[in-house]
């Protein structure tokens, strides 16, 4: 497929959505895109218009056949100015890295994030159910809990925040 038909055929929305991309490269590709679409009905714009003059029709038209004529020898003789692009060339290259570099690193973020949600869901799937866990099983596995616990404990603080709100504020003597 020829690059001119693959930018055809880019799906901006989801490339834009689905590959989890940060704001500035949104608003990168979204700034590119809307130049390319300028560019593209810029070319054809002008590949529409005639390129020949009908000096003819001017010579009929106009009373002043110098001006014809001197126009006519400008028009034949004119050479377009030629520029260097290689300097131009240079920076789409360096952003075209420095996108193939991000996009690369996209890839690598959502690869290790995509493998850690396959490892949560096959965790969560063979788990035993909440209904069989133990308090000590939760201790075992958030050993932080058991610090924190005791640290109230300690400092004769324990409170369940909420507890007082949905249940009423309860004291035995």
């Amino acid at each position: 497929m020829s690059v001119k038909a693959a930018a055809t055929h880019i799906d901006w929305t989801k490339l834009t959505t689905s590959l989890g991309l940060k704001t500035e490269t949104v608003a990168a590709l979204g700034a590119f895109r809307k130049r390319n679409e300028e560019a593209r009905r810029v070319l054809g714009d002008l590949q529409e218009q005639k390129t020949a003059v009908d000096f003819a029709h001017y010579r009929k038209i106009l009373k002043n056949q110098a001006v014809v004529d001197d126009l006519e020898k400008a028009f034949k003789t004119f050479k377009p100015a030629s520029y260097d692009v290689q300097a131009q060339i240079k920076s789409i290259d360096a952003v075209e890295a420095k996108a193939l570099e991000r996009a690369k690193s996209t890839a690598s973020k959502v690869e290790s994030e995509l493998a850690d949600l396959e490892a949560t869901l096959k965790n969560i799937e063979t788990s035993r159910p909440i209904e069989e866990l133990t308090a000590d099983d939760v201790l075992k596995s958030r050993p932080e809990i058991a610090e924190k616990v005791d640290a109230l404990l300690s400092k004769n603080k324990w409170d369940t925040k909420g507890y007082n709100d949905k249940f009423g504020y309860v004291t035995l003597f």
